[in-house]
């Protein structure tokens, strides 16, 4: 029977969210999900393409998972106001999101 529960709680398809609160400042909250086991990476870029930040970069269980930026780069600088991407790789799944820094 717990198998069953947890068939019936995960999700169905990959799917990202759109970050929440958009416009945001100084922290965003991106939600995902993951309909089985797989290797998930989560990248914010800025709007000139450039990789600013890895969020999640390995073996992920299946599931609905929750990630919080907090506008700091790679190196722990904070980025500057402005607009910025975000792209889940997951398995086959592909998907870019738009999000905006307000400070």
């Amino acid at each position: 029977m717990r198998g069953d529960i947890r068939e019936v709680s995960l999700p169905k398809t990959f799917s990202l969210s759109q970050n929440y609160p958009n416009p945001f400042n100084p922290t965003t909250v991106i939600k995902y999900a993951l309909p089985k086991d797989c290797h998930a990476k989560l990248t914010i870029y800025n709007i000139l393409g450039q990789r600013v930040i890895t969020l999640v970069d390995g073996p992920q269980a299946a599931g609905y998972k929750v990630v919080q930026w907090d506008s700091k780069s790679q190196s722990g600088n904070e980025v500057a106001s402005g607009i910025y991407f975000y792209r889940l790789e997951a398995g086959d799944f592909v998907e870019t999101k738009k999000m905006i820094l307000l400070r």
